[in-house]
């Protein structure tokens, strides 16, 4: 089993409402737990396994990704006079271009189309993310630094 199956196994016992979930193979034995306490994902892998040391660390992202595009949808829907900016990637979220530059855009700041409101990092590849409508940024959705999923909302903008 490698990283992205165990992955999309995260997502999939995320999405389920499943609390616990426990799954063993010949070489490796997976335990994930979801909760409003604590979200945590255990592998354990047996000796004889493939040597993948950076397993245990990689499936704990999409988790936290998970519970945020949780609690970053409903503000969404409860203002439905704005537009919502979403991710169009599947990556790490940088507000900044560089930890001692200035923000891209802070919240009041007016935006035209075209321009550019933060940083979404794939496969070490820094992709910037145009923006698609003019308007006044209200919201910003998601923490610094933060995975993101595809199609979760960034950012919320006033068009008017």
């Amino acid at each position: 089993m490698d990283i992205k199956e165990i992955q999309n196994l995260i997502k999939f016992v995320a999405k389920s409402g499943a609390s616990e979930v426990k799954l063993e193979m010949d070489d490796i034995k997976i335990t994930i737990r979801t909760g409003s306490e604590s979200d945590t994902t255990i592998v354990h892998q047996v000796p004889a396994a493939i040597p993948q040391a950076a397993a245990p660390v990689a499936p704990q992202a999409p988790v936290v990704t998970e519970i945020k595009a949780e609690t970053g949808q409903p503000a969404a829907s409860d203002e439905s006079k704005y537009i919502t900016i979403k991710s169009p990637i599947i990556g790490t979220f940088y507000r900044k271009p560089s930890p001692d530059k200035p923000l891209f855009v802070e919240v009041g700041q007016t935006i035209a189309e075209g321009d550019v409101l933060c940083i979404i990092e794939a496969m070490k590849l820094f992709n910037e993310i145009e923006s698609e409508v003019s308007g006044k940024v209200v919201k910003v959705l998601v923490d610094d630094s933060s995975p993101v999923e595809f199609d979760q909302p960034l950012f919320l903008v006033d068009p008017s």
